[in-house]
């Protein structure tokens, strides 16, 4: 579970502990925040494993695969949730990164773990609904470099979707609109105040870090979604189409 020490991938990881699931926590930089969410895994009943590593970083990634496979030995279920691109410092430093955390390294990532995912397994790409319309919509400044490259990361990691059938592996897409509580949308907001806002009025309710973390557990137990699926969470996507 990448990204997992706060926001969606916090909430994700508390889910797959309790339905079951031991956990391996991966962050880049907020250690005890990971632990924390690591000492709630444990009060679910769940193993855990905590794991710092910046995913552009092909070293860190081996890293990674090399204390999963001493872990466990195996990887049932790859939830692929880092994302980055409105950091200002790394962008000024780097224009390129919001494409190297977002496509590259996603693909990287599930291209390093493959070998620990047997048949039966599930990678799931989880993204925003202004990423996965890019193109349709109408973007925030801000936000347009990430949903560019989030969009990139979608469409490279389908392009596998055969190779993965091939070895028993299901992609699954999980989008989601603005999510209350999380760090993008508060972000935006210096941007763009009244954003969340003039997006309750269009759609009602925003979803929650627990909503994206349901509707995440509830796809990977769902045999009956075929690979490639997407699964909504909050406003409809025909919502944003319409203002474009």
């Amino acid at each position: 579970m990448t990204g997992a020490s706060r926001g969606v991938g916090a909430a994700t990881a508390l889910a797959l502990a309790a339905g079951g699931y031991d956990v391996a926590i991966v962050y880049r930089n907020k250690g005890a925040r990971a632990d924390g969410v690591a000492s709630q895994v444990g009060e679910r009943g769940a193993d855990c494993l905590v794991q710092a590593c910046d995913i552009t970083r092909r070293s860190d990634v081996d890293r990674l695969i090399a204390a999963i496979r001493a872990w466990r030995g195996r990887l049932d279920l790859l939830v692929l949730n880092a994302s980055g691109g409105l950091e200002r410092d790394l962008v000024a430093a780097d224009p390129g990164y919001p494409m190297r955390i977002n496509r590259d390294a996603q693909v990287g990532l599930l291209e390093a773990a493959l070998p620990l995912m047997p048949r039966g397994s599930q990678a799931v790409f989880v993204t925003s609904h202004w990423a996965h319309l890019y193109g349709q919509v109408e973007q925030l400044p801000r936000y347009a470099p990430v949903a560019q490259s989030k969009f990139a990361g979608e469409q490279a990691l389908r392009a596998r979707r055969d190779a993965l059938s091939e070895r028993g592996v299901r992609l699954l897409v999980v989008t989601g609109d603005l999510i209350e509580g999380t760090i993008t949308p508060k972000l935006l907001e210096l941007a763009a105040p009244g954003l969340a806002a003039g997006r309750r009025r269009e759609v009602g309710p925003l979803p929650s870090t627990d909503d994206m973390a349901r509707a995440i557990l509830s796809a990977v137990a769902d045999p009956a979604l075929p690979s490639g699926h997407t699964v909504v969470v909050g406003g409809a996507l025909e919502s944003l189409r319409s203002r474009s």
